[in-house]
This record gives structure tokens, C-alpha cells and sequence, in this order.
């Protein structure tokens, strides 16, 4: 296998911690998210073995010891989710050692793979999530968009980024084609795709909304309980995150569904059939696509730290919101989310209502813009899109 060009990782050093620290390494994270490149890049003198080559999986079906023996002194197992049953073969082998991270695996497939871990491995495991490239990733290699819109347009996947002159239109409707056509075949037997294909779109409508359930069934005619069952899917496959709603009321009633996120913009542009990075400018959705990615980059700021991330967003029944909150345990961080490119003073009014609610327990304030130019506007950090990682404060 020929690795890609390597544009280094943030999250590497946690990958690294982990191995010392536990007897397994899990990587999960969405397909084409760069898990295996992470993984040898890591662990460069491990045999690496790819259990999506029909050969290697069959013989791990058909003879998980013989398998794991071939592997003593440890290796990288990419896609393990395409052999549950070896976890469990995998718990005996670690356990007849002391050695911190022998096995390093690699799965597509959230849902499935974490399952097995926990029935089978609990306690031997360290699972850390890669998802696609963050936005201060592609600054520190030169590669970062230079305009907002074609950051929006682009998203982060590793693949785009390969060459300078690919086409993200063109891989992104290989990407969709490749996860409805096989990969949610994989996670759930659904018959008719052309209808999860409504649905995905319909999502991608929804992005940054309140959930309602009943109207996306409604306009895909599906039934309530099918919505869920492909949210999930979707959840799965790394492809969309339910935001919660804060369960601090501060005396307020609180709106109770949680709000629909994409995790990669890439993704969400073209499920909205935009074109070309310019028609972002004029676009409707353009405030609803920068939220969805100023969302994604925080994420990924906590995960390649290995912190969680504890992300909500509140709203009270009155109107009164705010876009995304960070409980850090002693204090609520929060954040609006503002895709144009001239600062106005009205944007921070939410988070002053927000402040006084709040009292003791309001953290740091930040208000991520589409201009350039980061400063403090009274007690609110204000950031310019490409400082939106700055944003993200350590846990004090």
C-alpha cells in the first residue's frame, strides 16, 4: 500500500499516549478520515495487515488464532469492523501480556465496532476519534483554504487535499455514491437507497435546525420510527452529530430536541447541489453551513487533544439562544456563530442575555465571524474564521 502524502496530524501525540498506556489502540472515525495514514505514520515499524482484502479476512474468520500468532510482537488492523469476531479472539491474546500497545485497529463503522469493544474489551482499550482535516491542520502544511467559501466548499477530507488540482466536486459525488451504495448496506438493511438518498439530502436541509422528526419522515414518507433508525446510521457512519440541548434552565423553559450537525461542510455543500464556492456567498443556508463548521473545528480542536468534547447549544422557549455551549465541568463556554464578514456589536447581545443568566458559571464568551480580523469586544473574544481554533480554550 502507498501512503499519501502525510500532512501531519494534531492528534498523533494522543494516539501515541494511548499505546503506552493501554494494551489496544482503537482509531475511529468516518471512512477516508486518514485513519490508516495515522496509524503507520504512528507506528511505522508495525506490520500493517487490511481486513478489507478478502484474503486477510478470511483468514481471520476462519482461523483468529492463526492469524493473531502471525502477529506476535503486534500490528495495525485496518477496518477491523469487517471481523467482529476477532475482538473477542484479540481479548485472550493481549491478556496473556503486560505490553502497552501492541494492537493498533482502525474501523469505518462507529456503531458496530464500539459495541465489540465494550462487550469484549473493556478496560484493554483506548479509543481516540480522527475525524477529516481540521482547519489549523491545513494552515500548519500550507494547504488551508483562502477564502471562506472554498473552506465551506472543500470541508477537510485527507483524499481532496492529495493533489492540488483535485476536484472536490467530483470526489465528494464518489464519496456518497460509494457510503449510500456500500457502506449503509453494510450498517442496515435498507431496501430502497433511492429513498435514504431523499432522506440525506432532506438532512443536509435540516443542517444546524432543530430536529423534528415528524416533518423529515413527512417529507420523505417514511415513518417516524425509520428516521430515527437512519439517524442513526448516519451517526454511525461519522456523517452527521445530534447536538443536545443544555440541561442548565436558569430558570428558563428549555427547548428539548436536539439540533441536526453535519461533520464535514464538504459533505453538507453537496447534498445542497451547490456548484461552485461562490454561490456560498448568496446562498440562504450560507449562516446554517459556517455553524456546521465552526462546530466541526471545535470538535476537532478537543478530539486532537484528546478532551472531550461536552458540546451542547441553548435555547429557551422565549427565542433566546445561543449557538454552541462547552460544559468544562466548573464553567459554560459559549459561542455564536455570525458567516458575515463585518463585525456588528448586535451579534454579542445573545451572549450578554446569555452571560447574566449564567452568573458564575459563564466561561469564556467567543463570537467566530466570516471576516478576517480577531479582537475583544467588551468581554466577548471575537475571531475571524481562520482563528476559530483559538477559540477552544484547554479544560481549566
Amino acid at each position: 500500500m502507498i501512503l499519501t502524502m502525510w500532512i501531519a496530524r494534531h492528534i498523533v501525540s494522543v494516539v501515541q499516549a494511548y499505546a503506552r498506556e493501554f494494551k489496544i489502540v482503537a482509531i475511529v472515525g468516518p471512512r477516508q478520515s486518514g485513519k490508516t495514514t495515522l496509524a503507520r505514520h504512528a507506528f511505522p515499524d508495525r506490520p500493517y495487515v487490511n481486513l478489507e482484502e478478502l484474503d486477510q479476512r478470511r483468514l481471520a474468520q476462519d482461523d483468529p488464532r492463526g492469524f493473531l500468532d502471525r502477529f506476535g510482537a503486534g500490528a495495525v488492523i485496518d477496518e477491523v469492523q469487517r471481523c467482529p469476531d476477532l475482538l473477542s479472539y484479540l481479548q485472550g491474546h493481549v491478556d496473556a501480556s503486560a505490553e502497552r500497545g501492541r494492537f493498533i485497529l482502525t474501523g469505518s463503522q462507529h456503531l458496530g465496532m464500539m459495541e465489540s469493544i465494550t462487550q469484549t474489551l473493556a478496560g484493554r482499550v483506548g479509543t481516540v476519534q480522527l475525524l477529516p482535516f481540521s482547519y489549523a491542520e491545513l494552515q500548519d502544511a500550507g494547504r488551508q483554504a483562502n477564502t471562506l467559501e472554498d473552506a465551506l466548499f472543500r470541508g477537510g477530507y485527507p483524499p481532496i487535499f492529495d493533489e492540488p488540482r483535485a476536484d472536490p466536486l467530483r470526489w465528494l459525488n464518489a464519496y456518497l455514491h460509494t457510503y449510500v451504495e456500500r457502506d449503509v448496506r453494510l450498517t442496515v438493511n435498507i431496501r430502497d437507497l433511492s429513498a435514504f438518498q431523499r432522506f440525506l439530502s432532506l438532512c443536509a436541509g435540516h443542517a444546524g435546525q432543530l430536529l423534528n422528526t415528524a416533518r423529515l419522515g413527512a417529507d420523505c414518507g417514511i415513518s417516524h420510527g425509520t428516521v430515527r433508525a437512519w439517524l442513526s446510521v448516519l451517526e454511525a457512519g461519522f456523517v452527521v452529530t445530534l447536538l443536545r440541548p443544555h440541561h442548565e434552565n436558569f430558570r428558563k423553559r428549555l427547548v428539548k430536541a436536539p439540533k441536526l450537525y453535519f461533520l464535514d461542510t464538504g459533505l453538507l455543500v453537496r447534498l445542497l447541489q451547490i456548484e461552485t464556492p461562490d454561490q456560498l456567498k448568496i446562498h440562504p443556508l450560507r449562516g446554517a453551513v459556517f455553524e456546521n463548521w465552526v462546530l466541526a473545528e471545535l470538535l476537532k480542536s478537543y478530539l486532537n487533544r484528546g478532551q472531550p468534547a461536552q458540546m451542547y447549544f441553548w435555547r429557551d422557549q422565549a427565542g433566546h439562544e445561543v449557538d454552541l455551549v462547552r460544559d468544562s465541568g466548573s464553567h459554560l463556554d459559549a459561542w455564536e456563530c455570525k458567516s458575515g464578514m463585518t463585525y456588528n456589536t448586535e451579534w454579542a447581545e445573545s451572549l450578554d442575555f446569555w452571560r447574566r443568566l449564567a452568573g458564575p458559571r459563564a466561561g469564556r464568551l467567543n463570537l467566530v465571524y466570516g471576516g478576517r480580523k480577531s479582537f475583544a469586544h467588551r468581554d466577548v473574544k471575537v475571531a475571524g474564521w481562520t482563528d476559530v481554533s483559538a477559540t477552544a480554550p484547554e479544560i481549566r
